[in-house]
């Protein structure tokens, strides 16, 4: 069988039409083929990975009440696991290896089986290695209609940070002191970094500004943007330009709207925003900037016909992703006022050396605490190093209550970001028993220690 596939034949309309086009709705059973690709960045052939269901396509889409019923075949000739980010499965499900699950061996298959009571844009990726920089992810949408409710549009977008080099290469040289990390690690220098790796483009649906996606609308109709930040180390920015939109769910979970046009979105978050475009033809760019520098990728809204002024690569720099937004949103969805049974701390630590941990331990899955089922934690997130860090909980969503102690009637999320010097803290039920990951999501700081364990135990 040939594994290797173009990136037309991969997207298979998903992201050249409107949503759902190109996206296999979950039926019984429902396969998904874990395989390599060609895809084409600024004129350059690149092998990476990629996720093609049943049609050929690219990501899976469902219905809020569907049982989760999937076969996973591993058709690279390397080992690999999905996990289902956003998505609460049982424990021996969530696709961490050595955690959860075994890898899947070259040929393998696994089938998944549980029911799924979480709505939103949510998305897959693997969870072994660096993998996910070689793009094996795919977007996981589960709708509760079938059919917009508010006659718009909709369409997904993931967008990467992307290297020709390889991500093993890239570790082992910030191990060692070199590449992007190295002028941030000098003694008595105290100022909070951003980026620790240089890539060579950033990419929304795999594509870069020197070839983006045009996805056709009409003008003066609502559109529903699902945006994926399948990044493996890059907080972005989403800019609206002159537009404005209504940013209304965060990581699958409804917010009371809030307006705007330049959205932040860290590492493994989601954002669902809304807007209504102006009367008339016309073309409007949606660009995605990686904080810290002036690249840029996006795509295009445009009218049939409509003259579309391609953009360059580059432009001003984009500022640092922070928690400004995060203090105004507010869930929509109200969870029980049970009292908090106790407190942890988790200090973020690391970075001299490019050893990352938590609580001063660098491991992948040693445990950080443990629960009893039926117990509600709150977590105080400490950040104690240079860098931010999009911190994700598997198995559960959680509340964010507090910053910098400071207490905030939040989103619920399963991903949020710490920024350096910052306090961030949330509040979740032990209702999902099993061994759960807590990590940072930039993989490179994961891979080098920053990831640990929560496990359920009936001990005191």
């Amino acid at each position: 069988m040939n594994q290797s596939l173009s990136r037309r034949a991969f997207l298979g309309g998903f992201c050249a039409a409107p949503f759902g086009a190109g996206l296999a709705r979950a039926q019984t059973p429902k396969e998904l083929r874990i395989a390599s690709r060609i895809i084409e960045v600024n004129g350059r052939a690149a092998k990476v990975f990629g996720i093609v269901n049943g049609g050929g396509g690219n990501g899976l889409s469902m219905m809020l009440g569907e049982r989760f019923q999937v076969r996973v075949k591993n058709d690279l000739d390397v080992e690999t696991l999905l996990h289902w980010h956003g998505l609460n499965p049982p424990s021996a499900q969530d696709g961490v290896p050595m955690l959860s699950q075994a890898p899947l061996k070259p040929g393998e298959s696994f089938d998944y089986d549980f029911v799924n009571t979480r709505s939103g844009t949510h998305w897959m990726h693997s969870h072994l290695g660096l993998q996910e920089q070689h793009l094996l992810a795919a977007p996981l949408i589960v709708r509760e209609t079938a059919e917009p409710l508010f006659d718009e549009q909709e369409h997904v977008v993931m967008f990467h940070d992307f290297t020709f080099r390889d991500p093993l290469e890239i570790l082992a040289e910030l191990k060692a002191g070199g590449g992007g990390h190295a002028g941030h690690v000098m003694p008595g220098m105290e100022v909070a970094m951003l980026n620790d790796i240089r890539f060579d483009a950033y990419l929304a649906n795999d594509r870069s500004l020197a070839d983006p996606e045009v996805v056709r609308v009409i003008g003066g109709t609502k559109i529903r943007l699902r945006l994926i930040n399948g990044s493996a180390a890059t907080n972005m920015w989403i800019d609206l330009g002159p537009l404005q939109g209504e940013l209304i769910a965060v990581d699958g979970n409804a917010v009371y709207p809030v307006k705007g046009s330049l959205f932040p979105l860290a590492i493994a978050q989601r954002a669902d925003v809304r807007l209504k475009l102006p009367e008339g033809s016309g073309a409007w760019p949606i660009l995605f900037r990686p904080e810290g520098n002036g690249a840029r990728t996006g795509i295009y809204l445009a009218t049939q016909g409509a003259e579309i002024a391609r953009l360059s690569s580059e432009g001003d720099v984009a500022p640092e992703v922070d928690l400004a937004q995060e203090i105004k949103l507010r869930s929509v969805a109200v969870l029980p006022s049970e009292p908090v049974t106790r407190t942890e701390i988790l200090a973020l630590t690391g970075g001299s050396d490019y050893l990352w941990g938590l609580n001063g331990k660098s491991s992948m899955h040693e445990t950080i605490f443990t629960v009893r089922e039926n117990e509600r934690i709150e977590v105080v997130m400490q950040n104690q190093s240079r860098m931010a860090h999009p911190m994700h909980l598997h198995g559960h969503y959680f509340k964010v209550v507090a910053l910098n102690n400071k207490s905030i009637e939040g989103a619920l999320r399963d991903t949020v970001l710490v920024p350096p010097a910052t306090s961030v803290t949330i509040r979740f039920a032990a209702d999902n028993p099993g061994n759960w990951a807590f990590h940072c999501h930039h993989i490179y700081h994961m891979n080098a220690g920053m990831m640990g364990a929560i496990r359920y135990s009936n001990a005191a």
